[in-house]
């Protein structure tokens, strides 16, 4: 193997510190997301209601 200058090194540092934040993201997005679900029959109702007070 080559022998490693000091900005190759810097290079590898930011590449493995922009992974980290990027599965750091990733993951946080995911947990954060409500999986979909059906809606109650209330919950149906509450949402319609909020449309239509806003169309008139």
């Amino acid at each position: 193997m080559e022998h490693w200058n000091w900005a190759t090194v810097q290079l590898a540092l930011v590449v493995l510190a922009f992974a980290g934040l990027q599965v750091w993201w990733i993951g946080s997005t995911l947990r954060s997301r409500e999986l979909a679900r059906p809606m109650s029959k209330g919950e149906f109702r509450k949402a319609l209601e909020r449309i239509w007070t806003r169309k008139s």
